[in-house]
């Protein structure tokens, strides 16, 4: 039976900038319709394109409970996350 993969991700509009916190069935082309500015909204307007923070689940309700524990988050802890990961800020997208 094929599972399906869901992802929970972060964008940044720089290193310690502006961040966005989604989730998606489709990491690549959710990144690339916030690149193209696509749909108007939050990204968009404050330029959040960077890919610095992603995780990847396979149950659904599972991974939108972990974007909703992240956004009601503080701010150090979501920079904490990102940094003990991906320390320099890198553009993940490649990593997709």
């Amino acid at each position: 039976m094929y599972r399906h993969s869901y992802f929970v991700y972060i964008l940044a509009s720089h290193r310690q900038g502006t961040l966005y916190i989604g989730v998606t069935n489709n990491l690549a082309r959710r990144i690339e319709e916030h690149a193209k500015g696509i749909v108007d909204g939050f990204t968009k307007q404050y330029k959040t394109y960077l890919l610095v923070y992603f995780e990847q689940g396979t149950d659904i309700r599972s991974v939108i409970h972990r974007e909703k524990q992240h956004k009601h988050w503080k701010r150090a802890w979501k920079i904490k996350l990102i940094e003990d990961a991906n320390p320099t800020w890198r553009d993940l997208v490649s990593s997709v």
